[in-house]
């Protein structure tokens, strides 16, 4: 899956947190916005609650369920900057997505 279809399935599947702006950065690949005040995921880059810092590779991993999300922010493949707390509720958002 590239990025295009990340962002349009995280729209089609409501994968944000309600009421809060997640960013997951993803280095030279470029940004995700979650934007639960506008209920919307985008490209656009821009100030976020809270922003998750991973390679696109590690993130992929994690989505197939090949590297835990604790194990990738233990071994520092997963940096987490902002409010910590809505990082740990996006986890089951994105367990959403694997349905």
């Amino acid at each position: 899956m590239d990025k295009a279809e990340l962002v349009s399935k995280m729209q089609e599947n409501q994968a944000w947190v309600p009421g809060k702006t997640v960013k997951l950065d993803f280095g030279d690949k470029g940004v995700i916005l979650l934007d639960g005040v506008n209920q919307k995921v985008s490209e656009d880059d821009g100030a976020a609650d809270t922003t998750i810092k991973t390679a696109w590779e590690d993130w992929e991993k994690m989505a197939s369920g090949e590297l835990d999300g604790m194990t990738a922010f233990m071994t520092g493949k997963l940096k987490i900057e902002g409010d910590m707390s809505n990082a740990m509720q996006l986890q089951g958002v994105l367990a959403k997505l694997k349905g």
